[in-house]
């Protein structure tokens, strides 16, 4: 293993995911702090669901839905970072939101990409604004320092929604099964809990 290697990271999620909105300026700090480099990845997890055994949050027994709500309440209880336990609009189609970072990444590289992705997680987890509204992400990437409209643009243009497909096909050959994953040196670290791992792994 290079020393350039195991300074990238793909990074892999869904914004609209409570544990990539708890994780994310952690792992945002800690790329800056050792200068690695990411490729920022928001793909699709239905096909990912389907094809590694995981459920939707509506389809998962009782018991699995109880245990996520008792997990995301000990985070809410942290001072660091507030979140809205049940916000107003959750589940919801994260499909829009997805092609934005992605348009924001085709055009400025991982820095514009990472803030938005931070910006579209707190104003559906601490905000509880209606991300997949067009007007709303556009309010919001705005409030963010980009060209609203130039950016939902380019998000519509059908080459995104191929670049996400092929990233949602990578991520299912990295073996990624959860959001969110990151993945250094073709080692998995899943979920935000597990970003001490990816510091140890990034300064090796």
């Amino acid at each position: 293993m290079t020393a350039r290697a195991s300074k990238h990271v793909d990074y892999y999620f869904t914004p609209l995911s409570p544990w990539t909105f708890l994780g994310h300026r952690r792992f945002v700090e800690s790329v800056l702090r050792h200068g690695a480099t990411v490729r920022v990845c928001p793909v699709d997890f239905g096909p990912i669901f389907a094809r590694t055994g995981g459920l939707p949050l509506h389809g998962r027994p009782r018991a699995r839905r109880a245990s996520r709500m008792m997990e995301l309440g000990r985070w809410a209880a942290l001072p660091t970072l507030p979140i809205t336990l049940q916000p107003k609009f959750f589940p919801a189609n994260g499909e829009l939101a997805c092609w934005m970072i992605l348009a924001a990444q085709q055009a400025g590289g991982q820095e514009p990409a990472l803030r938005l992705t931070g910006a579209i997680g707190q104003a559906g987890w601490q905000q509880e604004r209606h991300i997949p509204d067009p007007q709303t992400l556009a309010v919001v990437a705005g409030e963010s320092g980009f060209d609203a409209p130039a950016l939902l643009a380019a998000a519509r243009d059908p080459a995104i929604a191929a670049r996400r497909g092929r990233m949602t096909d990578e991520a299912l050959a990295a073996g990624v099964f959860g959001a969110p994953s990151y993945v250094v040196a073709g080692e998995v670290f899943w979920g935000q809990d597990r970003l001490e791992f990816v510091e140890r792994k990034l300064a090796s």
